[in-house]
């Protein structure tokens, strides 16, 4: 049986982000490029697995966080 799921790195990790689909913040805890497919045919996606203010953590997909520092270039 193949391995369902590897870490991936990424260069948010370990810092403050927020999801935009939920906008919960938090600290990005892992990136994992994961097989969620329920049949025999494997479906990878990449996500992100965050620790909310709560202290537990939830996913959401990568392509939905971002970074919560303020960068000016994002306003110009």
């Amino acid at each position: 049986m193949a391995d369902r799921y590897e870490y991936v790195p990424h260069p948010l990790l370990r810092q403050r982000v927020r999801d935009v689909a939920s906008g919960v913040e938090g600290e990005l805890m892992a990136v994992i490029n994961e097989d969620v497919s329920n049949s025999a045919h494997p479906h990878w996606m990449e996500l992100a697995y965050i620790r909310g203010p709560s202290g537990r953590e939830f996913s959401t997909s990568v392509a939905n966080i971002q970074s919560t520092e303020f960068h000016p270039s994002q306003y110009t």
